[in-house]
């Protein structure tokens, strides 16, 4: 059953005229997650967001999305307010930009969850401690009292995720989420991506230009080009058997840059063995 179906996305710029994504259909199965993938500037992103409808007003989509049957273009943005979060949730690229720098991170945390569900302050702490501990944020209460810019990339991407389980959210959007970190937080971010899925049951699409995150992530993959869908599929069919000479240029890539980081690695080893 797919829990989301998108049928000729198009998204255009009303001051140029250009078209940045040019009819694109897919769609997400309930419980799973789909990748998209494509090089910088290829629509990953400007997909993701037309999705939850976050582009600048300026651009311009049409075509057909439905989330569950429900037809999300059709919806009036105080209706669509109510789908973001509860139902439809994003995880963005930088978590600086998820967070009100004039306020502690907890006013966002309070705020939302106060809108989706009629719980008590109480509730509302107790619910983000306990999920910011199991995303591994220690001193919740300490963490909660900061202001962005007083926490790593890596603690806001983790918040935006213990956030996430709190909401329980039908689908979750992560657009680039590991792009801003270092390597140590990419992989702890990753690996709570893994978890969040395994404990909600949420279905998911992951943009990233990572093959190797998603290959670890994902169960399907659409491979964008110049706004343009050219290649889609099960993860190990299309990094084995691509057809569009792109994907096997994106696969073939990042091949090459894994063997040069194992021969790094490698010679790093040697070094320090001497």
């Amino acid at each position: 059953m797919n829990i989301l179906e998108v049928q000729h996305l198009r998204i255009s710029d009303a001051n140029t005229s250009e078209i940045l994504v040019s009819d694109s259909s897919f769609s997400l199965k309930q419980g799973s997650c789909l990748a998209i993938v494509g090089e910088s500037g290829s629509g990953k992103s400007l997909t993701c967001r037309a999705l939850m409808r976050l582009n600048r007003p300026w651009l311009l989509q049409s075509g057909d999305i439905r989330f569950k049957g429900e037809d999300i273009m059709a919806l009036s943005p105080k209706e669509m307010r109510k789908r973001r979060g509860k139902y439809l949730y994003m995880i963005v690229q930088n978590g600086m930009r998820a967070f009100d720098p004039s306020c502690v991170v907890g006013v966002h945390a309070r705020e939302t969850l106060a809108q989706h569900f009629n719980w008590s302050k109480k509730d509302i702490e107790d619910k983000m401690i306990q999920a910011m501990k199991s995303v591994m944020l220690n001193n919740p209460m300490d963490t909660l009292n900061k202001f962005p810019h007083e926490l790593s990339g890596g603690m806001l991407q983790r918040l935006m995720i213990a956030l996430a389980l709190v909401l329980e959210p039908e689908i979750i959007l992560a657009d680039e989420p590991t792009t801003a970190l270092d390597t140590i937080s990419q992989f702890e971010v990753i690996e709570q991506l893994v978890l969040l899925r395994e404990r909600s049951g949420c279905s998911m699409i992951l943009v990233s230009h990572d093959l190797g995150i998603v290959n670890k992530i994902a169960d399907e993959v659409v491979v964008m080009r110049d706004g343009a869908i050219v290649e889609s599929g099960h993860v190990p069919t299309i990094f084995t058997e691509a057809q569009h000479s792109y994907t096997n240029y994106l696969v073939s890539s990042r091949l090459a840059l894994g063997s040069r980081y194992k021969k790094i690695m490698e010679e790093r080893v040697m070094l320090a063995s001497r």
